[in-house]
């Protein structure tokens, strides 16, 4: 009997071995942690903040030591559509993408409480900001330049949140149906006007040439004369007709006349 309350306790110890080495084991995983290469655990003990670990492995302590890991590679924030009135009084929808990267952990952590959220509220009001006060060209013809600007006004209203814009890119502008309409006229009305500039100054060019094609001619009557010849076999060529030549430019005249209506017969 004696060795049967021995087999007992001795179980009893076994299990309470086994148990033992459960809990520490346990113990054991939650102090040891790791980050990624790209990661940073801010850890806080008893509500201090402590800074911050990684990348690799570390230990805390159970209980007294909360942490938090952050994300440090590139963040894709899509802004959605905002309803946006120009400088010219024209009602847009611009959406665009932000580009952002946490440069600080700590201050991502400490003095922000959601630096997302934070950081997408910030670029939805400043894309409104800066857009309102341009004409609606500057939207289809700056855009590059606008989307440096706001780069710049959210890289300084983020910077003490340890917060790193790199870069900002406006998507697509969308105007209501009746204002499309109204700027396919003006582009066709810009064409137009650019079309009968160009027809002027082509006018204008060849008055230019033949001014002083006249005055050439006048110093030589012989090239008028050659001049005169061409222009004749050409009308020649056109109509089907034979042309004689005879004396000056009246018998020309005449022997023209009555070889067009023996050919009209």
């Amino acid at each position: 009997m004696f060795s049967q309350v021995l087999q007992v306790g001795d179980v009893v110890n076994t299990i309470g071995l086994i148990f033992l080495a459960i809990i520490l084991l346990g113990l054991l995983r939650s102090m040891i942690r790791i980050v990624r290469e790209y990661e940073r655990a801010i850890i806080f003990r008893l509500g201090r903040l402590l800074g911050a670990k990684g990348p690799g492995i570390f230990i805390i302590i159970p209980i007294l030591d909360q942490l938090r890991v952050v994300d440090l590679r590139l963040f894709t924030l899509d802004i959605p559509k905002q309803r946006v009135i120009t400088k010219d009084n024209i009602t847009v929808d611009v959406n665009a993408v932000v580009y952002f990267r946490v440069g600080d952990p700590i201050s991502a952590v400490v003095k922000v409480q959601d630096y997302i959220n934070a950081s997408s509220l910030i670029a939805q009001t400043t894309l409104r900001d800066v857009l309102g006060q341009v004409e609606f060209d500057d939207i289809l013809s700056k855009r590059d330049e606008l989307n440096r600007k706001i780069q710049v006004i959210l890289d300084e209203v983020t910077e003490p949140w340890g917060i790193k814009v790199t870069s900002v890119a406006i998507k697509d502008a969308e105007i209501p149906e009746n204002m499309q309409r109204a700027i396919a006229k003006q582009a066709e009305a810009e064409r137009e006007k650019r079309s009968r500039i160009i027809i002027a100054e082509g006018e204008l060019q060849a008055a230019k040439t033949m001014s002083e094609a006249a005055a050439q001619y006048s110093k030589d009557p012989a090239a008028m004369r050659l001049r005169e010849l061409q222009t004749w076999a050409e009308i020649a060529r056109e109509k089907n007709l034979i042309v004689v030549t005879e004396g000056g430019t009246a018998g020309l005249g005449t022997v023209v006349g009555l070889t067009k209506r023996k050919a009209e017969k």
